[in-house]
């Protein structure tokens, strides 16, 4: 398999990374250097490099970081990965959809990733990749055709406007990344790029309202960055505290709802089990799953709103029945005399112990963990799993039960 999935023209040297790297906290957003002191490419900048590695980790803020990256220069010229991914892909995809600064997005089977990773230097054209000795030609077809309803194709056409136009062609190519055979509806949305991370997360914001986006299903927003009404009086610098501030009014005037909250599903009317909802916040995800019985994947920033704009998201991951098996059990022996601090301890070690697929936990029977319980076991498993889309999602459990991913 050697696919193009974002097309661009790329040269430069080649820089294998063995694992993946959170481009939120683990990438400087001003240079494109590798900051995670434990990451193997610590100190070495990715700007102008052709990047391998096998998946991204991390934040799904990391879409807004290499835009960022794109936007100011230091962004690498290509990325190839070995496996799926999502995050990274976005934030390039947007990059030359948006702002024109093209990013070129390769996946390639095993053997001939590894063998580029071989390779000094790589250059890239939407139709072939060539090395020094070796040259691969790339295929822009996805695993499966994609159906679009007629709605659908409405949209993609311009029929609502601009901004909705654009968010179903990126929702497409990100479908057919993703081996969708078609959309579905979500009935809700939880925005997650609210939280200021870079001005790219403004500028997104601003430009797609200028376009005239406006939300069209229920669409509640996470905690973002500063006091929303109160950021000044406390002292935050205006270089921070304003942009924060105007990248929540940027989504408020798409019709998002001021929530500001990491936990919608402590709102009014949470999701019911089997709905279909367009969550991206990392607990959230995984109490809607795990929890509540609800259906969303861990959507990368950017993408919640192009799901919003729409009602659609591409049908894939947890969404699917297959994917949300567990595909890891976890005996639990609950201590004698364990209070409330048991919750978080067993999502850390739930997620270690099964960082890259999704946990049964079996032993709770007796238990009867309250909100706050679960809500504490889920955002501690989120941050030690590695909350990739199809990866940190729990299965279809509720409450009082041995839950995949949540032990609810």
């Amino acid at each position: 398999m050697a696919q193009i999935i974002v097309p661009a023209e790329a040269e430069g040297a080649v820089l294998a990374a063995p694992e993946g790297v959170s481009f939120w906290g683990g990438v400087d957003p001003a240079s494109g250097v590798v900051i995670d002191a434990h990451h193997p490419l610590c100190g070495q900048s990715l700007a102008g490099k052709v990047v391998l590695m096998p998946t991204s980790r991390g934040s799904c803020t990391g879409s807004a970081v290499l835009l960022e990256l794109a936007l100011n220069g230091h962004a690498p010229a290509a990325l190839v990965f070995r496996e799926a991914e999502d995050i990274l892909t976005l934030g390039a995809l947007i990059a030359g959809k948006m702002f024109d600064k093209p990013l070129a997005v390769l996946r390639l089977g095993a053997a001939e990733y590894d063998r580029l990773a071989t390779a000094r230097r790589a250059e890239i054209t939407p139709r072939m990749l060539r090395t020094a000795d070796w040259q691969l030609p790339l295929s822009d077809r996805p695993a499966c055709d994609l159906h679009l309803t007629a709605a659908d194709q409405a949209m993609r056409d311009g029929a609502e406007g601009a901004a909705v136009q654009l968010a179903m062609e990126i929702i497409c190519t990100m479908a057919r990344a993703q081996g969708a055979a078609r959309l579905v509806d979500v009935t809700r949305v939880h925005i997650d790029g609210c939280i200021y991370a870079s001005p790219a997360n403004l500028l997104f914001a601003q430009t797609m309202a200028d376009r005239g986006a406006r939300v069209r299903v229920p669409t509640t927003m996470n905690a973002i960055s500063v006091d929303h009404g109160n950021w000044q009086a406390q002292g935050v610098p205006p270089d921070f505290g304003l942009p924060a501030s105007r990248l929540a009014d940027a989504y408020v005037a798409m019709g998002a709802r001021p929530s500001f909250t990491c936990a919608p599903y402590q709102l009014p009317a949470a999701p019911a089990r089997g709905e279909f909802i367009g969550w991206s916040e990392s607990n959230a995800v995984i109490y809607a799953n795990s929890v509540l019985g609800a259906r969303t994947v861990k959507h990368p920033d950017f993408f919640d709103l192009c799901i919003a704009l729409t009602g659609r998201a591409p049908l894939s991951g947890v969404y699917l029945d297959a994917p949300r098996a567990p595909r890891r059990v976890i005996e639990v022996e609950l201590p004698a005399g364990y209070d409330e601090a048991i919750w978080p301890m067993l999502g850390w070690l739930a997620g270690e112990a099964a960082p890259d697929r999704i946990p049964l936990l079996r032993g709770l029977g007796s238990a009867v963990p309250n909100e706050d319980d679960l809500k504490a076991l889920c955002a501690a498993f989120g941050t030690t799993s590695v909350c990739r889309a199809d990866a940190a999602s729990g299965g279809d459990h509720t409450r009082g039960r041995s839950g995949a991913g949540s032990g609810g």
